[in-house]
C-alpha cells in the first residue's frame, strides 16, 4: 500500500470548523510535504478549484499547478499528483508545463484528471461547462492531444473542441511514454473515458465491497477494451486516530455537526450536477470526497485492520485527509504504518 495524502490547500478538510490550524499559505503546503517526505508518505494529491469548496467561496486557497512547480523544487521523493480540468486549461499549453514540471521534479509529476462539476465556479472563472456526457467527449480530446504532445515530434489534431497544428513540444517528460494520469468517476460515460485514456483509477471513499466491486468492474472494462491492465487503484479516506473508542466517537461527533452553511456552498453542484454509484448525505459531506465512509477511523490497530482488509482487494493506493494535517500525519505515521507493516508480514508468513 502507497500512502499519498491530499495536500490542504484550502486551510482544512472540515466544512464545520472555521480553523483547523492549518493555513491555505505555500508556506504550511511546504512544510506539510518536506514533513510528510521524512514520515513515509508516496505520494500528494493537489486539488484544483478556483474557489474554495471547503471554507466557503471568499475563503482562501491556493492554485494548484504553481503550488506544484513550487513543491517539486523543494521535494526530493514525494509524487505530486495534481488534478487538471480540461474546461479550464488548453490542452498544448497543459502538456508543456506538465513537462517542466515533470522535469523540475525529476519524473515524480503525475496528472489526476477531474472533468469538473461546479458551475458556479466555472460562472466565476469562465470555464466551458457543458452537460455532464459532454463534458467526458471533451475530456477525450483534451487528453490526446496531452499524450500526443508528450509522446510525438510533431503533432496535430482537429477535433471538436481543440485544433492543434504541427505543435512541438520540448523538452518532454521525464517519464516515458508519459507522465502517469489518474482519473476518478463513477458513471459508465466516465469509466469509459479512463478506460481509454488513462493510467490508473482513484475513487472516493468506499466500503470494503464497494472498492472491491468497483475495482473488479473496472478490470473487466479494461480487459474487454483490449488495453493492458491499470497501474493503480485509489481511494480518499479521512483518518481519525486515537488510543480509545471514546476518544474517537467525540472527534467524528465534532466533524459532522453539519451547522455551518457556508462550507456546504458547493454541496447542491456536486450531488446534482454529477452521476454517483451511492447517494451522498449531507452529513458524509461534512469531509470531503466521503472521506469518513472507508471507516478508517478508531485505535491504530482497528485502522490497520481495515487497511489491510482493503489491500486484500485490490487497493493499493489511500488518499487521505487530516485535521489538524502536520499533527495527525505525524501521529498516523508512527502508530498506524508500523502496524500495519508487521500485520503484513505476520499474514505472509502464514500463507508460507
Amino acid at each position: 500500500m502507497k500512502y499519498g495524502f491530499w495536500m490542504p490547500i484550502f486551510g482544512g478538510w472540515l466544512r464545520n470548523v472555521e480553523d483547523e490550524n492549518m493555513p491555505a499559505t505555500f508556506d504550511y503546503a511546504k512544510q506539510v510535504a518536506q514533513s510528510a517526505e521524512q514520515w513515509g508518505y508516496d505520494t500528494t494529491l493537489i486539488a484544483e478549484l478556483n474557489l474554495n469548496d471547503i471554507k466557503g467561496m471568499e475563503a482562501d486557497s491556493l492554485e494548484a499547478w504553481s503550488t506544484a512547480a513550487a513543491l517539486a523544487a523543494v521535494t526530493d521523493k514525494l509524487e505530486i499528483m495534481t488534478a487538471i480540468r480540461p474546461a479550464f486549461h488548453n490542452p498544448a499549453v497543459t502538456a508543456k508545463m506538465a513537462a517542466n514540471i515533470d522535469r523540475i521534479s525529476n519524473g515524480r509529476f503525475t496528472l489526476n484528471v477531474v472533468s469538473a462539476w461546479w458551475a458556479e465556479e466555472a460562472r466565476q472563472y469562465g470555464g466551458e461547462f457543458t452537460e455532464h456526457d459532454e463534458r467526458y467527449d471533451r475530456t477525450d480530446e483534451f487528453l490526446k492531444i496531452v499524450k500526443g504532445m508528450w509522446t510525438e515530434e510533431t503533432f496535430s489534431f482537429k477535433g471538436k473542441y481543440y485544433d492543434i497544428q504541427n505543435a512541438h513540444l520540448a523538452p518532454k517528460p521525464v517519464q516515458r511514454p508519459n507522465p502517469i494520469l489518474y482519473a476518478g468517476g463513477e458513471s459508465p460515460r466516465g469509466k469509459q473515458s479512463i478506460v481509454e485514456s488513462c493510467d490508473a483509477y482513484v475513487m472516493h471513499g468506499g466500503t470494503v465491497e464497494e472498492i472491491e466491486t468497483k475495482i473488479a468492474g473496472m478490470k473487466k472494462l479494461r480487459e474487454e477494451a483490449g488495453k493492458e491492465p491499470l497501474k493503480s487503484f485509489g481511494m480518499a479516506a479521512y483518518i481519525i486516530c486515537r488510543d480509545t473508542e471514546e476518544e474517537v466517537a467525540a472527534e467524528y461527533a465534532r466533524i459532522t455537526d453539519v451547522k455551518d452553511a457556508k462550507g456546504y456552498v458547493g454541496y447542491d453542484d456536486f450531488v446534482s450536477k454529477s452521476k454517483l454509484e451511492q447517494e451522498v448525505k449531507l452529513q458524509d459531506y461534512s469531509v470531503s470526497n466521503r472521506g469518513l465512509r472507508p471507516n478508517l477511523i478508531g485505535t491504530p490497530e482497528q485502522i490497520a485492520d481495515r487497511i489491510l482488509a482493503y489491500e486484500q482487494v485490490g487497493l493499493d493506493l489511500l488518499l487521505l485527509q487530516f485535521s489538524p494535517q502536520l499533527e495527525e500525519m505525524e501521529r498516523f505515521s508512527k502508530k498506524v504504518m508500523p502496524i500495519v507493516e508487521e500485520k503484513r508480514k505476520a499474514l505472509a508468513a502464514t500463507t508460507y
